[in-house]
C-alpha cells in the first residue's frame, strides 16, 4: 500500500526525527530476523510436531496445525504468522497438465490446510458454468420417465464459455442474455436387421441460436438476432458419446432444454470439476540402520521404496510409491519396523489434483479459483 505523508528527500536530510526513524526501521528488521530465527529454535521433537503429522499403524498423531502465536511463549519463542516468511516459503509447482484428459496435478507449498481446503471448495462449488435447468418435454414414449430424463440431461457438461452469459434470477424471463436453448428430437426405427437410434447419445442435443421454438409455452423470447454472433463456437456437449436414454423401435423423444449459468453450490451439475482433492506430502524417514531381518521385511514389502545401494539401506521418495505406503503403515505394528522407519506427512505441503469435467481447462480453473480466493481475502480486509 502507498504510504502518505512521507518526507521529501531534501526535508529528510535535516529533519530532527530522521535518524530516529532510521534506527527504528533497522531495529524492526533485526527483530524480524530474530523472530524468524527463534521460530526455528524449537527443540527437535516440538519442531517435528509443528511441521509433520505422524502416521501410525492404527491412528495418526500430531494432526492439529499449531497456529497460535503464544503457544511456545513458555520457551521464549514467538509463533506469530509472518508475511515475509510466508512469501519466502509459498510456492505452486505444476507437476502434470493434460488438457486433452482435463487433468492437472500441482504442489501447493507453504500454506495452512484451511487455505488448501478453501481452494478445493472454490473449485468444486463456486466457479460458474452452464448447465441445463429446464426441460420442456413435447413427447416421450421411451421407458425413462420425464423427470429422470430431465435429470440426466442436466448432468451433461456443456462446452460453453460462462462469461458470455449473465446469471439468471428466478424472477427474470429467459432471454438471449441469460439462457441457451437446445432441442432433442430422436425416433427409434428398425431398418432391416438393424435398429436405428436405439441408444440416445448427447450428440442428439442441438443448439438453437434463435431461441425457443415454442415461446408461448416456455416464455423464452430472444431478440431478432438471437445468439448467432455471440459464441465463436456453437455451444455443445463436451462429449458426444454420453448415453442419455435407451429406446426400442417406435419410441420417440422430443423436447426442448434451457440451460443457464450457475455454480456448484446450488447444484452439482454446475460444478466444473469431476473432482478436486489433495493429500499431504508423504515422507518415509529412516530412524536408524535396520538389522538384516528388518531390512529383508521392508525390501520385500515395498520394493522400490526401500532399496539397497552399495550395501546401504536407503529410502526413495515416498510420493513416487503411493500404492506401497499403506503396506508400510501396516508393518509399523511390528516394533522392529517402528524403530527403524517413521511414516509422516508434511502439514504445509499438499499434492493437489484437479479433474475437469471438460467445460473449463484445469489450469484455467486453478487461476480462477486463486482469483476468487484473493477476492474473498480482500473483502475480509474491508470488514475487519
Amino acid at each position: 500500500p502507498a504510504i502518505t505523508g512521507q518526507l521529501q528527500p531534501t526535508e529528510a536530510l535535516h529533519h530532527p526525527t530522521c535518524h530516529r526513524r532510521e534506527s527504528v526501521a533497522v531495529m524492526g528488521k533485526e527483530s524480524k530476523k530474530e523472530k524468524k530465527a527463534s521460530k526455528h529454535a524449537l527443540p527437535e521433537h516440538l519442531e517435528l510436531q509443528r511441521t509433520h503429522l505422524i502416521c501410525g499403524h492404527e491412528m495418526n498423531t500430531h494432526t492439529r496445525t499449531i497456529t497460535s502465536a503464544n503457544v511456545y511463549m513458555p520457551l521464549g519463542i514467538d509463533n506469530a504468522w509472518d508475511i515475509d516468511e510466508f512469501k519466502q516459503n509459498f510456492r505452486i509447482k505444476i507437476n502434470k497438465l493434460d488438457r486433452e484428459e482435463g487433468t492437472m496435478q500441482f504442489d501447493l507449498v507453504g500454506v495452512d490446510p484451511a487455505v488448501a481446503n478453501a481452494l478445493r471448495r472454490i473449485l468444486i462449488a463456486e466457479i460458474p458454468t452452464v448447465a441445463i435447468e429446464h426441460v420442456f418435454v413435447v413427447n416421450n414414449t421411451s421407458i425413462i420417465q420425464d423427470e429422470v430424463l430431465a435429470h440426466r440431461l442436466g448432468l451433461v457438461p456443456l462446452l460453453v464459455d460462462p462469461a458470455l452469459l449473465e446469471m439468471k434470477t428466478a424472477e427474470e424471463a429467459p432471454s438471449e442474455k441469460n439462457t441457451l436453448v437446445f432441442k432433442m428430437e430422436v425416433t427409434c426405427r428398425r431398418r432391416g436387421a438393424e435398429v436405428e437410434n436405439g441408444s440416445v447419445l448427447s450428440s442428439s442435443i442441438q443448439w438453437l441460436p434463435g431461441g425457443s421454438e415454442m415461446p408461448d409455452e416456455t416464455g423464452c423470447r430472444f431478440a431478432a438476432q438471437g445468439q448467432a454472433n455471440v459464441f465463436s463456437e456453437p455451444p455443445r456437449p463436451v462429449h458426444d458419446n454420453i448415453l442419455v436414454a435407451k429406446m426400442r423401435p417406435g419410441q420417440t423423444i422430443q423436447l426442448e432444454a434451457h440451460a443457464i449459468k450457475g455454480i456448484g453450490k446450488d447444484h452439482a451439475k454446475w460444478s466444473p470439476v469431476a473432482t478436486a482433492w489433495y493429500n499431504n506430502l508423504p515422507e518415509m524417514f529412516l530412524l536408524k540402520e535396520p538389522d538384516a531381518a528388518t531390512a529383508a521385511i521392508l525390501l520385500e514389502a515395498a520394493p522400490g521404496l526401500f532399496v539397497r545401494d552399495k550395501g546401504k539401506f536407503k529410502i526413495n521418495q515416498a510420493r513416487d510409491f503411493p500404492q506401497l505406503l499403506e503396506k508400510v503403515r501396516a508393518l509399523l505394528e511390528q516394533p522392529a519396523v517402528a524403530e527403524v522407519v517413521q511414516y509422516r506427512k508434511r502439514k504445509d505441503y499438499f499434492i493437489f489434483n484437479i479433474e475437469s469435467s471438460g467445460v473449463i481447462q484445469p489450469d484455467a480453473l486453478l487461476t480462477q479459483a486463486l482469483d476468487m480466493l484473493h477476492d474473498k481475502a480482500h473483502r475480509l480486509t474491508t470488514v475487519v
